[in-house]
């Protein structure tokens, strides 16, 4: 029946316009506390910066990111805290995840291994196997901010042979590379739809 209506579908509006719909991805944002997860959150979806606190447990928001125009994707995103105490429960948002948001703040050099070391752990987890991984390198606003080719280094991103990732630098607090990062996550996500 599903392949029937797929069919009837493909052959009225073509397959050049299915492939355009918008589709609902389902992804879990998380990184060390202090990141800037969720200023990157609320920049996307409201196109500026709120005033923050740090977030205790999960936000959930459905995100339609603020520039529309060129986003053929939704987002279910799960914001979840990145305080240490708060880390083992990352793995009750992984349920169903088709991607990871991996927020790292470029200008905190002292705790990019610990970043590493928690982004490995996740990795690991048997829910996240096929889920595609984003890195945001956050914060290269800052003027001792480590570029994206030193934080994917420094994260050990190339021996990820069995995963697809992307790293994007990013500023929160301006938006730049966040719309990027976020089409790249979108697109690969669609094509193993």
């Amino acid at each position: 029946m599903g392949l029937s209506v797929s069919k009837l579908l493909s052959g009225l509006f073509g397959k050049k316009e299915m492939t355009k719909s918008r589709i609902l991805i389902s992804s879990v944002q998380v990184g060390l506390d202090a990141a800037g997860k969720t200023t990157i959150l609320y920049k996307l979806k409201l196109g500026e910066i709120v005033t923050t606190i740090p977030t205790i447990g999960a936000l959930f928001q459905g995100l339609v990111p603020h520039s529309t125009n060129f986003f053929p994707s939704g987002f279910n995103l799960w914001d979840v805290g990145g305080q240490d105490k708060i880390r083992p429960l990352w793995r009750h948002y992984y349920q169903n995840t088709q991607g990871i948001i991996f927020v790292v703040d470029s200008n905190d050099r002292e705790r990019v291994s610990e970043a590493r070391e928690e982004l490995q752990r996740m990795l690991n987890e048997d829910e996240l196997r096929d889920a595609l991984l984003l890195v945001y390198a956050n914060k290269q606003d800052l003027p001792n901010a480590m570029n994206a080719a030193e934080i994917t280094d420094k994260l050990g991103l190339h021996g990820l042979r069995q995963r697809t990732w992307y790293i994007q630098a990013a500023c929160a607090t301006s938006g730049d590379g966040l719309y990027e990062g976020l089409e790249w996550l979108s697109a690969n996500i669609k094509r193993r739809v």
